[in-house]
């Protein structure tokens, strides 16, 4: 059997953590930040892990990440 190859795109946004959940950075600042809220902004610092949902989308992408 070949190897299974990973997507590309997904090595580079996301990680996963030891406990199999996926971690990925917080979305919704690269511009515009003049109308969003200091509230919002605080809380968007650094990353956050991925729904379930999100989840099972992700990782068939990253079949060696687990």
């Amino acid at each position: 059997m070949p190897k299974m190859k990973t997507k590309s795109s997904c090595k580079k946004r996301f990680k996963v953590t030891a406990s199999g959940r996926v971690k990925a950075g917080q979305a919704g600042k690269r511009h515009g930040m003049i109308k969003r809220s200091n509230k919002f902004i605080r809380d968007a610092r650094g990353t956050t892990v991925l729904t379930k949902a999100d989840e099972q989308i992700v990782k068939p992408m990253m079949p060696y990440a687990r």
